[in-house]
């Protein structure tokens, strides 16, 4: 995490805050009687010296009133959540979210009914984190921040508003969002009263869809520091429900993978943390990655990466070659040893090669057309793979070799 902005009371002017779709919608909707503030993700990550990627607003005014204020303007509006007060504005090819001020008057533990309201502090009051609070004027720059989010934000520090027990029953995906943001800080500072709460009540993770529950996960072991949050996590039973799996071992594995994707400046990657995390067996990843509902992709992704053979530079292509780059450089990181230098060497650069030789040219070299035309291409590739994958002229050697092999008998 980078140094928090100087001033932590204004946010100073901003490159995304020039957005020419942005200024075309704070003009269409600002006024001294209902201004609009920027909120959540883009204040917090503006403070904390990190990348804005989604910039959301908040508003006095009902839906029906900013969705006919920016079409007088010339935006698109999608009422992408109507009964929840939010509306999708598409201005200069950017999106951007607008919301109005809402207070919850039913919870259910995932989905809220929600009225609308004309309160900032209401507003706030029904968010998840203190970190997520906060509101800035675009105009002024004036930052507003009701529960000291700035404060823990400057700590590192993930608190819930208010009671964090009440938080969660309101919405039980809060047990998972609030790891992801412990991960998303290099040096965390755990909140007692919101572990307690999250540890608790994380049998009702089990109320959620099972793709959110992946989806949060994914996002977890994506972050700066997923260690710190998920071994949280697993000191206190709290993803014991759906992944109980999880072993000391396992978090010893994830340490040092991240400890390796540091010392060989290799980006993360979720999938390759993921599989650190958990047992290396094909079969139970597929079990897990089942149960999670993962994509077909991402099922066969994790599993590619269980491994128990050998792993060393020699045969490292042979891997990428049968499984592909990505694939082997995780195998490369998880289960190598003090090689991975070597290993990571023979991938870098190195284009995976097209093994491109058909049927014909052995029949032309000789070959009668059945199976043993098939069974010939099968030992020359094998033997080209051996050979550490030769160029075209090699290939052709191979293949005269083993011609001539089969018509001997």
């Amino acid at each position: 995490m980078r140094n928090m902005a100087k001033n932590k009371n204004h946010i100073s002017p901003q490159h995304w805050m020039t957005i020419n779709g942005l200024v075309r919608i704070i003009d269409a909707l600002y006024s001294a009687e209902h201004p609009i503030r920027i909120v959540g993700g883009a204040v917090r990550d503006t403070l904390a010296g990190t990348s804005v990627h989604d910039i959301d607003l908040a508003t006095p005014l009902l839906p029906d009133n900013i969705m006919q204020k920016l079409t007088d303007a010339g935006v698109k509006t999608i009422p992408t959540g109507l009964q929840h007060g939010t509306i999708t504005a598409i201005s200069n090819n950017n999106s951007f979210e607008i919301t109005t001020l809402r207070k919850d008057t039913e919870t259910n533990g995932r989905h809220a009914i929600v009225v609308f309201c004309d309160d900032w502090l209401e507003d706030a009051q029904r968010r998840d984190f203190t970190i997520n609070a906060l509101y800035a004027d675009p105009i002024t720059g004036e930052i507003f921040d009701y529960f000291g989010g700035i404060d823990d934000l400057q700590n590192q520090c993930v608190k819930f508003i208010g009671n964090a027990h009440d938080r969660i029953e309101e919405d039980h995906l809060r047990i998972l969002r609030y790891f992801r943001f412990l991960a998303r800080f290099e040096n965390t500072v755990i909140d007692d009263d919101s572990i307690e709460a999250c540890a608790s009540l994380s049998k009702r993770q089990m109320t959620l869809a099972r793709e959110r529950i992946s989806d949060e996960l994914i996002k977890i072991c994506r972050a700066i520091n997923p260690y710190r949050a998920i071994n949280t996590a697993y000191e206190n039973d709290i993803f014991q429900s759906f992944l109980p799996e999880i072993e000391d071992n396992n978090i010893k594995n994830l340490q040092q993978l991240i400890t390796r994707e540091k010392q060989y400046d290799i980006a993360p990657a979720a999938l390759r943390r993921l599989a650190a995390l958990l047992p290396n067996d094909k079969q139970i990843l597929h079990k897990i990655a089942s149960r999670l509902k993962f994509s077909n992709s991402m099922r066969k992704s994790l599993t590619s990466r269980a491994y128990s053979l050998p792993i060393n530079a020699e045969n490292i292509r042979k891997l990428a070659f049968a499984l592909g780059s990505d694939a082997a450089l995780d195998i490369a990181l998880l289960y190598g040893g003090d090689n991975i230098q070597a290993m990571l060497a023979q991938l870098e650069g190195w284009e995976i090669p097209k093994f491109e030789l058909k049927g014909g040219a052995l029949i032309k070299g000789g070959l009668t057309a059945g199976p043993i035309v098939s069974d010939a291409l099968q030992e020359i590739r094998e033997r080209w793979i051996n050979a550490n994958f030769p160029d075209q002229k090699a290939l052709n050697i191979i293949m005269e070799k083993v011609i001539s092999e089969k018509l001997a008998g």
